[in-house]
């Protein structure tokens, strides 16, 4: 039986659209390369926050939702993402 779970990262506003796209695409794949299964992506863009975050007033915002069998693609994402430099702040949460 899978799970679902929702995962919403913010990126640095200083990259570029190439750079959003690459970093994007290197997320999804810590998780389709270790099982998961990301099932939609919605990039709500660019945003202001509501506090400043590593210096950063605004931020780039993207929504995953993802299905996997066991935690390691979740594990594995949570280890990586933490010292990602080009991340501001990420939250995983199970989905209903």
């Amino acid at each position: 039986m899978s799970k679902k779970y929702e995962i919403m990262y913010i990126l640095r506003p200083s990259l570029d659209a190439d750079a959003i796209k690459t970093e994007n695409a290197n997320l999804q794949k810590l998780l389709t390369d270790n099982g998961g299964k990301v099932a939609d992506v919605n990039e709500w863009g660019l945003r202001d926050l509501a506090y400043q975050i590593k210096k950063e007033s605004k931020g780039y915002y993207v929504v995953l939702k993802v299905e996997v069998n066991d935690d390691k693609a979740i594990k594995e994402f949570d280890r990586l993402t933490r010292n990602n430099p080009n991340v501001l702040r990420y939250l995983i949460t199970v989905a209903e």
